[in-house]
């Protein structure tokens, strides 16, 4: 059973460069979830990657957050049409994770607790494109939103950015997740509009 919150106050700013076409711009977060919230402990959290050839490398939460943090400044775009701009994460880059791993793979399926998959393309992941974030706006990242940890993927629609994630399977083609299975788009390039097949 799908979970969603109306995005509020939402309005049209066809004018504004910074929006894709069809977004409007909202002020809040809407909450949007294929499901129920899991709630993990960061001390029973893990994070792993798993390569083509069936290597797994993996982070416990401790070992995670000594990895070098980064500050990511961003907007963020969703596929049900809101924007949110200058948003303010912190979390660790995929290029620090996939540096850990052997790999060819030009794809990636990513996991979360509750069973959530999203595939993205490596190009898309390395790069400085995306990191998996820990903190939202100075605060620890809230459940609703994917806390304790979720992937940002700012440059694609907000499903690619998957909540509450727990891993990487690197592929060598590429598969679809969740939401592509269900008719969204294999890549969600919100400025091309890539919102369905």
């Amino acid at each position: 059973m799908a979970v969603f919150s109306r995005a509020f106050g939402a309005r049209r700013r066809e004018s504004d460069p910074a929006l894709p076409p069809g977004q409007y711009l909202t002020e809040d977060f809407p909450v949007l979830s294929a499901g129920p919230t899991p709630r993990i402990d960061p001390g029973e959290w893990r994070f792993a990657i798993r390569t083509e050839s069936g290597a797994v490398t993996s982070w416990s939460w401790d070992e995670f957050m000594a990895l070098p943090i980064e500050d990511v400044h961003t907007d963020i775009h969703c596929v049900t049409r809101w924007s949110k701009l200058g948003t303010r994460w912190r979390g660790v880059s995929l290029d620090t994770l996939y540096g850990h791993v052997d790999s060819d793979a030009a794809f990636a399926m990513a996991h979360s607790y509750g069973g959530y998959t999203t595939n993205v393309p490596l190009e898309d992941l390395l790069g400085g494109k995306a990191w998996v974030a820990f903190e939202f706006e100075g605060e620890p990242l809230d459940p609703e939103h994917g806390g304790p940890a979720r992937l940002l993927v700012p440059h694609l629609y907000f499903w690619k950015s998957a909540k509450w994630v727990n891993g990487l399977t690197l592929m060598d083609s590429d598969e679809p997740g969740f939401w592509e299975q269900n008719g969204y788009n294999m890549h969600g390039d919100p400025w091309t509009e890539e919102r369905y097949w």
